[in-house]
């Protein structure tokens, strides 16, 4: 039995569409299981001036992306997450580094934008606000 050619058209479409659906979910899973994402959340988490500034209960959303903002490789990651809270919204700005593929990520720096433009510091590597996070 023969399908026709618009079945056959109307299937595909389908089929692609469902294909592409299907790994955009899995990339955001990726990207949120890594531990550079991990790590960025529990500084948000443990920031004071940052959980105040968003209001309880703080949300996590869906990365976008299509676009520069967020991108990983093998020893560099940078990630716009966006954030809200009762209070205000924003992205929490993540960037993280490993020395090679099997070995550790480390947050360099990690800082809150809100949706004014007010920009708060939850961990900077260099220490400058006292967040320094152990390497291990």
């Amino acid at each position: 039995m023969s399908m026709s050619p618009a079945k056959m058209i109307i299937y595909g479409s389908v089929l692609f569409t469902g294909s592409i659906s299907l790994s955009y979910f899995i990339i955001q899973k990726t990207y949120s299981r890594g531990l550079y994402y991990k790590l960025a959340l529990e500084q948000l988490q443990n920031h004071p001036e940052a959980q105040e500034a968003l209001g309880p209960p703080v949300n996590i959303h869906h990365l976008k992306l299509i676009g520069k903002d967020n991108f990983v490789d093998i020893a560099d990651a940078k990630l716009k997450i966006p954030v809200s809270g009762s209070k205000s919204e924003g992205h929490l700005h993540v960037h993280s580094t490993r020395s090679g593929p099997f070995h550790r990520w480390h947050l360099n720096e990690v800082f809150l934008e809100l949706k004014d433009g007010q920009q708060i510091s939850v961990f900077n590597l260099s220490g400058e606000n006292g967040d320094d996070v152990k390497k291990e």
